[in-house]
């Protein structure tokens, strides 16, 4: 029965992603669309999916619970940053693509993909953890993460001060994140049509969300996708040093059981889309960065019935 849920939640998800892939073809969808896409989700859906989630289902008892688990999110990603570092050096990545393989050896697809896959997976009980280890997330890679790819070309002419990188980790998810837990602690009575109003954008995040990564997908120049050495050990890291990583750390820890399940599927989730982003923006091998979110997205699916059957005995 975990074999048949799990397999028929992968079908659901690759199919809106299919969907995506499909109507760009067609032209229905263009490099506009997925930048409004992406804007409507993380300014619009996303914080709105937040609020009324957060809100109608966490209690203020969890809270403590909440906030202390903040540091193993972050532990998961130093770890993998260190084991990247190792990989790096044994592999001989070539200059100019060390720091943006680093990062997505080390860091996920937290929303994009990995709040989707939770929701499908867990439910909307997910959320607040899907959260939490989102915004270890953005801190370690608009810092460690940006730092690294930076590093890719040092003669570059862009330049990210603190102020940069502050405005991007402090984005609308966090600060709606943040006013949730005060309305939840001030124990105020939230009127019914805005949690309404909040829910029905919300409902917009996984199809849109899904949507984006068929577009992503669909703008990848296959003839590039080469899988080499490199690659081989990106997924290897990516799908089963990352998630083993976090459950060997959470081990023997006192946290809710579903807590770990999401940072553990989280941690397995694929490479960042933003990467590519920020490489193209500091001269690192975008192209790269491009190529790895593909595979590690097309291959993630395969990958998620098999996490689901493991976590099912924890």
């Amino acid at each position: 029965m975990v074999i048949l849920d799990a397999v028929q939640s992968t079908f659901t998800i690759a199919a809106m992603i299919i969907s995506g892939y499909v109507l760009t073809s067609k032209g229905w969808f263009s490099d506009e669309t997925a930048d409004l896409f992406s804007k409507m989700i993380i300014k619009l859906s996303l914080p709105a999916f937040m609020f009324s989630s957060f809100y109608t289902t966490f209690a203020e008892e969890n809270l403590m619970v909440f906030g202390t688990s903040f540091i193993y999110p972050l532990l998961t990603m130093v770890l993998m940053f260190a084991a990247g570092i190792i990989v790096i050096k044994i592999i001989n990545i070539k200059p100019g693509r060390k720091g943006i393989y680093l990062a997505i050896f080390a860091l996920s697809n937290t929303v994009f993909v990995g709040l989707p896959v939770n929701i499908s997976l867990f439910g909307e009980a997910s959320v607040p953890y899907v959260i939490l280890f989102y915004t270890a997330n953005t801190v370690m890679f608009w810092t460690v993460g940006v730092y690294a790819i930076r590093r890719d070309n040092p003669d570059g002419h862009m330049r990210m001060t603190v102020l940069d990188s502050a405005k991007r980790i402090i984005s609308p998810p966090l600060v709606t994140f943040a006013l949730t837990i005060v309305i939840i602690l001030l124990d105020i009575r939230v009127p019914g049509f805005i949690l309404d109003t909040a829910r029905y954008f919300g409902n917009l995040t996984t199809p849109m969300s899904m949507l984006f990564i068929g577009m992503i997908i669909h703008s990848t120049e296959f003839g590039r996708i080469k899988i080499d050495r490199e690659m081989i050990v990106l997924l290897v890291g990516r799908f089963i040093i990352a998630p083993l990583t976090a459950y060997i750390l959470l081990s023997g820890i006192d946290i809710p059981t579903l807590m770990k399940k999401v940072f553990i599927i989280e941690a397995a989730m694929p490479a960042m889309t933003q990467t590519a982003i920020v490489a193209k923006a500091y001269g690192s091998d975008h192209r790269f960065a491009a190529v790895a979110a593909a595979v590690t997205t097309t291959a993630g699916m395969a990958f998620i019935p098999i996490y689901m059957v493991l976590l099912s005995r924890m």
